[in-house]
């Protein structure tokens, strides 16, 4: 799968190594495109996920912000929750286009 913003490739992993969590793909930190993600400071906490790390996405020579979120250190029952550990794995708002 790939996460692209217009033409720019944000992200790519092939699919076995993306978690599926709310309707949301999240890629490995890996995955990421180097100089595509500055860190925004916009603050977020979700209920159950814990505390998030928001990302403004770098394409085409603009940084467009908040498109992409991460959570650092999710909690303990939302690891179990998911059934699988995606501890800074990047999810990207509806506006990044993620298809294979």
């Amino acid at each position: 799968m790939k996460a692209r913003l217009g033409d720019v490739v944000i992200a790519d992993a092939a699919d076995e190594d993306l978690v599926r969590i709310e309707g949301n793909w999240y890629f490995p930190p890996a995955s990421v495109v180097d100089g595509a993600l500055t860190e925004s400071p916009t603050p977020y906490t979700c209920a159950w996920k814990g505390d998030a790390q928001y990302f403004n996405v770098v394409a085409e020579g603009r940084e467009n912000a908040d498109l992409a979120w991460s959570y650092p250190h999710p909690y303990p029952a939302a690891l179990e929750r998911v059934g699988t550990d995606f501890s800074g794995y990047v999810a990207f708002a509806p506006s990044v286009e993620v298809s294979p």
